[in-house]
């Protein structure tokens, strides 16, 4: 891609890509592209700029306040959440991550990756300067910390949700990959950090702390998850409370993270923002809940922690469980996905989630070496199918939970993405059922 800058300077257009370079384009040299540098070099009119040129050029960092958000799980709902406030609070904000890029409640770009590349982002935070946004929220993965997507970015506040086991096929070792979570808060800068998660490591300068079980800036006193959750929360000597909407423990720190990080960013006063917190109906594909009667609920959960933290939220109610592991990606994980799949079902239904280039049923296998009583098992390749056989397996009084794609519309076989969304088989299904 490139984009367009004001004049001023010997070139028109900043580009990512060497195949675009022209007598009025300049290059962004990133971690991503630098194989082709030397290419570039060869060109004689070239102009090779780096992220933070670029930033300079732009006024980026001077004209709007970045908040980035990293963790294996919650980045998603946290900054949906955090996006929620500032507008209820008359904010202008953008926002991009895993749902695309949203400015002032308009959908501008759809799903992509968490963290775009340098050029996109930067792109983006332009947008979000041209549309008079006074924030940007970025959701920050593990990947662009490593390859340097958020180069040369200030920061007006830096959230940590959590860390557990991920992306081990990138990062090659759990401590890879928490030195690499824990390098984005290595600075100086604003910082919100869960004090009940202690694997992270971070700059103590600046920073404030929330948490539910340890002693925090904003410290859960005591809540509910009856029919959603309520909470009272303390800053300091003062106590606030908050109702939402959404279901499960785990969101209980996204909200609380959300409501540390708006109060941070004095956007209002904290009584007013934990007001807001019931305007907040969640994220697509987070907890959805797709039928009441029978309880079906889609979730992206695909890690073992996410696993364990959705189904934990339901462990009073009989559980069927619909779940498969993505190919091509941390084999590790799958075992113990398995075990948490036994620990908590009552039911289970192992099934394909995104193959990608791996054989469906080795992936099945590794999944099924973490659990012992394989007597409530079924297994179904196909994923459709997996769902109808639990659709007819659950009984009115349990649960079904589908887990591991959300809210995404594809299913990537062999390198091809197949149009497949959990929800809309869902409902196709029940349709059907009542039929």
């Amino acid at each position: 891609m490139k984009i367009q800058i004001k004049n001023g300077y010997d070139f028109s257009y900043i580009t990512d890509n060497s195949q675009e370079l022209a007598i009025d384009t300049a290059f962004l040299s990133t971690k991503l592209n630098d194989r082709y540098l030397d290419e570039v070099r060869k060109v004689d009119f070239a102009k090779i700029l780096s992220a933070k040129e670029v930033l300079r050029i732009l006024k980026i960092n001077d004209n709007i306040k970045i908040i980035g958000i990293t963790g294996t799980n919650g980045k998603t709902t946290t900054a949906a959440c955090i996006y929620s406030l500032l507008l209820d609070l008359n904010k202008k904000v953008a926002m991009q991550g895993t749902r695309g890029f949203y400015i002032n409640e308009k959908q501008v770009k759809k799903k992509s990756l968490t963290t775009p590349t340098a050029l996109e982002t930067i792109s983006n935070i332009k947008d979000a300067i041209n549309e008079e946004c006074e924030y940007f929220i970025t959701e920050v993965s593990s990947h662009a910390i490593a390859q340097n997507r958020i180069d040369g970015l200030e920061f007006a506040l830096k959230i940590f949700t959590n860390v557990t086991q991920d992306h081990l096929d990138f990062h090659k070792s759990l401590e890879n990959y928490i030195q690499t979570k824990s390098s984005f808060f290595d600075d100086d800068c604003l910082k919100l950090i869960n004090k009940d998660d202690t694997k992270i490591r971070y700059n103590k300068k600046h920073c404030l702390t929330y948490g539910v079980e340890n002693p925090a800036t904003y410290k859960v006193l005591a809540y509910s998850l009856d029919e959603g959750i309520s909470a009272a929360i303390s800053k300091i000597d003062k106590v606030f409370e908050f109702s939402s909407p959404l279901h499960g423990f785990f969101n209980l720190y996204n909200i609380l993270a959300a409501i540390g990080a708006t109060d941070m960013l004095k956007a209002a006063p904290l009584e007013e923002i934990c007001e807001a917190v019931s305007n907040f109906a969640g994220v697509e594909g987070r907890m959805e809940i797709i039928s009441q009667k029978p309880l079906i609920i889609v979730d992206f959960a695909h890690t073992p922690d996410g696993m364990e933290k959705v189904m934990d939220s339901l462990k009073n109610k009989d559980i069927v469980v619909v779940f498969g592991a993505g190919g091509d990606r941390d084999k590790n994980k799958r075992a113990k996905m398995g075990f948490i799949a036994s620990k908590y079902a009552k039911k289970i239904i192992v099934t394909s989630d995104n193959p990608r280039s791996e054989e469906p049923k080795k992936i099945i296998k590794d999944i099924l070496q973490g659990i012992k009583n394989q007597k409530v098992i079924k297994v179904e390749v196909d994923r459709q199918k997996a769902l109808q056989e639990a659709i007819k397996w659950q009984k009115e009084d349990e649960v079904l939970l589908v887990l591991g794609k959300g809210d995404e519309t594809y299913q990537e076989i062999n390198g091809k993405k197949i149009p497949f969304d959990d929800r809309v088989i869902i409902r196709n299904l029940m349709i059907n059922r009542i039929k």
